[in-house]
C-alpha cells in the first residue's frame, strides 16, 4: 500500500506541474502558484470538517505544526527558486537538477537507520536516475551559471520540505499537509495585498486550477501517509518520478517530442519501481 500511495503522489505532482506549466502560459507563475496554494489550503480544510481529525497544534518538532510550518515555507521558496530558474534559462537544465532534490531525504533517511534491501538501494538508483533523464536534461550549449545556482537553491529546499512531511507525518497527515498550506497562504496574502492583484484569472481557467491546487495537496497527503507505512526512502523516490508523469502529458496532450535520453529515463523509472515494489 505504501508504494501504491507514493505512486499515486507522482501520479497527482506531474499532473499538477503540468496544469501549472500550461496556466503559466498566459498567466504570471508566482499567481499560478498561489493560487494553488490557497485552494489546496480549502481542500484540506475540507477534508479535516469531513473527516472531523482536527488536533491541536503544540510546539514540539514530534508533532505536526512546526514540521508543516517550515516544510510549507522552505518549499515556497524553492518553488519560487524554480520558477525564477525557469525563467532565465533552459528547463532542460533546471528540471533534471532540481529532480535531485529526492537525495535529500533518502540519504537522511538512510543515515538515521533504514535498511532498505540491496534491491531497493538498486530500485531507488535506477528510479532516481530516470526521473533525471526523463526530464529533458540537456547536455549541449553554453550553461549561465544564475539558472544553475537558483536549481540548485529549488532543489535543497524541496528536498528539506519533502523531509519536514515526512517527518510531520508520523504525527498526523491531514494536519502537516493543512498547515504547510496554512504557512504559504499567508504569505501569499501579503503578496496580494502587496501588489493589489489575484492574478487575473479568467473565469474559464476555474476547473483547471481547482485540479492543479487539489491535485498538489493531495499528492502531499499521498506521500505524507506512505511515508507512514513502509520505509521513507522508498516513498520519497517513487514519489519523485513526476517528471516522468509530466512528461508523458506533454507528450499526449501538447505533441512535445520526446528525445532518447527521455525514452530510456521513462524505461528506467519503470525498471526501478519494479525493482522497489519486488523488495
Amino acid at each position: 500500500m505504501s508504494s501504491l500511495l507514493a505512486l499515486l503522489s507522482s501520479l497527482l505532482f506531474g499532473s499538477g506541474d503540468y496544469i501549472g506549466g500550461h496556466l503559466t502560459k498566459k498567466h504570471n507563475v508566482v499567481a499560478v502558484a498561489g493560487a494553488g496554494q490557497v485552494i489546496g489550503f480549502f481542500v484540506g480544510i475540507s477534508l479535516l470538517l469531513a473527516t472531523r481529525t482536527w488536533i491541536a497544534p503544540s510546539l514540539s518538532w514530534s508533532g505536526y505544526f512546526l514540521p508543516g510550518v517550515c516544510a510549507g515555507l522552505v518549499g515556497f521558496v524553492g518553488l519560487n527558486a524554480f520558477f525564477a530558474g525557469l525563467a532565465t534559462g533552459r528547463m532542460g537544465v533546471v528540471s533534471p537538477i532540481t529532480s535531485l532534490s529526492v537525495l535529500i531525504p533518502v540519504l537522511y533517511s538512510i543515515v538515521h537507520g533504514e535498511r532498505p534491501t540491496s534491491m531497493a538501494l538498486t530500485g531507488m538508483a535506477i528510479a532516481i536516475l530516470g526521473a533525471f533523464f526523463g526530464s529533458g536534461p540537456e547536455i549541449n550549449g553554453g550553461l549561465s551559471p544564475k539558472p544553475i545556482l537558483l536549481a540548485v537553491i529549488a532543489a535543497i529546499c524541496f528536498g528539506i520540505a519533502v523531509l519536514l512531511l515526512t517527518h510531520g507525518s508520523q504525527s498526523n497527515v491531514l494536519m502537516t499537509a493543512v498547515t504547510m498550506r496554512f504557512s504559504t497562504v499567508l504569505v501569499m496574502v501579503v503578496l496580494a495585498l502587496r501588489f493589489k492583484t489575484l492574478g487575473g484569472f479568467e473565469k474559464s481557467s476555474a476547473g483547471i486550477l481547482l485540479y492543479g491546487g487539489a491535485s498538489d495537496f493531495l499528492a502531499n497527503v499521498a506521500l505524507g501517509e506512505a511515508s507512514t507505512m513502509g520505509l521513507v526512502s522508498s516513498a520519497v523516490v517513487l514519489s519523485s518520478l513526476y517528471p516522468v508523469v509530466t512528461t508523458l502529458l506533454a507528450f499526449k496532450y501538447a505533441h512535445e517530442r520526446l528525445h532518447k535520453l527521455q525514452y530510456l529515463g521513462i524505461a528506467m523509472a519503470i525498471a526501478g519501481v519494479s525493482l522497489i515494489s519486488l523488495s
